[in-house]
């Protein structure tokens, strides 16, 4: 039975029946066949139908809540059990916001040194797709804001405090300054993230109550191409201290701290408040607070990077 309800996780991600078909490699004969089997089984109605899928009755709302806590379970009794015998294995599925991405060899390098057998896979999405991808189990775990969303029934080890910069080429806009401010940000011509990101949000916020609406020249979902057009001399941009620290020292690139005011969101690891948790995840959670005291203490470091502790802050509390 639990194949049945995996269809129902597969038809909340994809919404089309074909497409759902295809993420569990069957039929959409099958899928369907399938989806018919539970609805008879429970006597009512799950799905809403005719030539396509037009979502969940209330009682197959019901019934898919109650399906993603029972694959979950599943999937951890397995994967516990499979640790009993031969040690840690299997996948772990992190999705990261785009602004954090340059921490997470914090997490995984140290992770694969202790965890040989599991293998990773990074996904860069939006804060709120996070929370989705976890409801929905296509991710096992997150690294997000942990002040600025809403964060539902997840556990949380906070990690670091994300502090902004004014990212301008030499020669560019307001080079030569040793500081600026967000009503200096507000003057300039910016290329950021798209709306949907959350670091876009609060840029845009510090810039309305600069007394400006946001109107930035370019968008972009890629800190890349951000970066590439900050070197035209015709934009600047506002990343995050750990971001332009993960760039290393450029002598054509200026960081300048925004102040008036310095604000800070701090950025942590979540899963599923889930007990008993799986085993993969419960790694990760030993490694996240294993950084989070060394971001306090001595700073993070990681081959290949550089040492993260100058552009991070630990909550203390």
């Amino acid at each position: 039975m639990i194949d049945k309800l995996d269809y129902l996780l597969a038809l909340s991600r994809e919404q089309h029946f074909g497409r759902a078909a295809e993420a569990c490699s069957v039929s959409q004969q099958a899928l369907s066949a399938g989806i018919k089997y539970l609805e008879n089984r429970l006597g009512v109605q799950l799905v809403q139908r005719d030539s396509r899928f037009q979502g969940f009755t209330p009682e197959g709302e019901r019934v898919l809540a109650w399906a993603r806590r029972i694959i979950a379970d599943s999937r951890a009794m397995q994967q516990d059990v499979r640790t009993l015998r031969r040690g840690l294995s299997g996948h772990l599925r992190i999705a990261v916001i785009p602004t954090a991405l340059p921490m997470v060899a914090a997490l995984t390098t140290p992770y694969r040194e202790r965890h040989p057998d599991v293998r990773l896979t990074i996904e860069s999405t939006t804060s709120s797709d996070i929370f989705s991808h976890l409801k929905n189990l296509e991710a096992d775990a997150g690294v997000t804001y942990l002040d600025n969303e809403p964060l539902g029934h997840v556990m949380a080890i906070p990690m670091y405090r994300e502090h902004y910069r004014l990212v301008t080429a030499v020669g560019g806009p307001f080079y030569d300054r040793d500081v600026v401010t967000w009503t200096d940000v507000a003057r300039t011509p910016l290329c950021l993230l798209t709306p949907n990101m959350q670091n876009r949000r609060i840029v845009d916020e510090q810039i309305r109550k600069a007394g400006v609406e946001p109107t930035p020249a370019l968008e972009s979902n890629s800190m890349i191409v951000l970066l590439t057009h900050v070197h035209t001399l015709r934009w600047a941009s506002v990343m995050p201290a750990i971001l332009v620290d993960a760039l290393g020292s450029r002598d054509d690139i200026r960081a300048i701290p925004i102040v008036d005011p310095d604000i800070q969101h701090t950025i942590g690891l979540v899963a599923l408040d889930r007990n008993p948790s799986t085993p993969t995840v419960n790694a990760l959670m030993s490694i996240a607070r294993d950084v989070a005291r060394s971001v306090r203490g001595n700073g993070v470091a990681v081959p290949g990077l550089p040492n993260l502790r100058a552009s991070l802050e630990i909550p203390l509390n």
